[in-house]
């Protein structure tokens, strides 16, 4: 053999020798993460997500790829992402953040395991038989967020003990899991003697209008119903609440950000945090059949001073000594 020869199949089999090392190490798995919102809105959720996925052993980039959809608070976008996904072939389908959006996944695949985030109920909303013994390809977290509702009126009623009435706002589409919210709220409101105004809204224009019969009725206080419509609509809340010098609470610490007067909720990034151990469980081989569905147990208070003093309310120092952050 010539040296020159030579020297070219060396040099071939140095080109070529760590590509066929490569086409040997097995693909690395895939996460299909399905977002309501947006990257920057869910920034928080996405750190806590990523912190579950390594405390369970994997890390976005060295053992581990997340394909992310985003449906910018377009609801109805939800379900061709969730089919692009799965037409993808990902290896576990995460749907933080609504029942919604897992009841869309849920109905795209029966093979791809699913790991959901939500606030509601997921027996009720219809996710699982059991919290106990979920079945199928689907398990997850739940903070029972939506349970919290006759709590957040107490928390306002007392703010404003004066007040004789208090408003809701309540998207009418949520299905059942708002109405039995609302009802909840309507019984802990006769509870307390006090007269509740359902509010309905599900499109910008109905907030609108919900505004202006609150200013027409003036009650003493609102009370915003969580679903997948009025948490995108936070910031918004928030600002129109304070303009028309409405003392409002809300589950998530966004309104309060925003200018809202108060949240109480389920701890958000915690319930992200345990979606992302899920993950990581069953990207080593558990069954989300196997798993039953976690409860997130811990909630946070949040209060804006500065907002309680535009409205020239005195917050009761009780009440700010029990809240996990005071914004002033």
């Amino acid at each position: 053999m010539r040296r020159r020869d030579f020297i070219v199949l060396i040099g071939g089999a140095v080109t070529t020798w760590p590509l066929a090392v490569r086409a040997q190490q097995p693909a690395m798995p895939v996460i299909g993460y399905l977002g309501n919102s947006s990257p920057d809105a869910w920034a928080g959720r996405l750190q806590a997500f990523r912190k579950g996925l390594s405390e369970a052993g994997f890390d976005e980039g060295r053992n581990v790829a997340i394909e992310y959809r985003w449906a910018e608070d377009h609801y109805d976008r939800l379900q061709a992402l969730a089919a692009d996904l799965v037409a993808h072939g990902v290896n576990v389908l995460v749907t933080p953040g609504s029942a919604p959006a897992a009841l869309i996944a849920k109905a795209a695949t029966t093979t791809i395991p699913i790991v959901f985030e939500t606030g509601a109920d997921p027996v009720a909303a219809g996710l699982v038989g059991s919290l106990s013994r979920p079945g199928g390809n689907i398990t997850g977290v739940t903070a029972l967020a939506f349970e919290l509702g006759p709590k957040r009126l107490e928390l306002l009623h007392e703010i404003v003990p004066s007040a004789k009435a208090v408003a809701t706002i309540v998207n009418p589409t949520g299905g059942d899991v708002i109405a039995r919210q609302t009802r909840d709220l309507q019984a802990a409101a006769q509870k307390l003697g006090l007269d509740l105004l359902v509010l309905e809204a599900s499109t910008d224009g109905d907030i609108d209008t919900a505004f202006a019969t609150l200013r027409a009725q003036r009650p003493g206080g609102l009370v915003v119903i969580p679903d997948v419509f009025t948490n995108s609509r936070a910031t918004q809340l928030a600002a129109m609440a304070l303009s028309n010098n409405a003392p409002a609470i809300f589950q998530s610490r966004d309104f309060v950000s925003a200018g809202g007067l108060m949240s109480y909720g389920a701890d958000i990034a915690e319930s992200h945090r345990l979606a992302g151990t899920y993950a990581g469980r069953i990207l080593k081989g558990e069954k989300p059949a196997d798993l039953p569905v976690m409860q997130a147990t811990k909630v946070e208070m949040f209060v804006n001073l500065k907002t309680a003093k535009a409205l020239g309310i005195i917050i009761p120092l009780a009440l700010l000594g029990r809240a996990d952050e005071v914004i002033e």
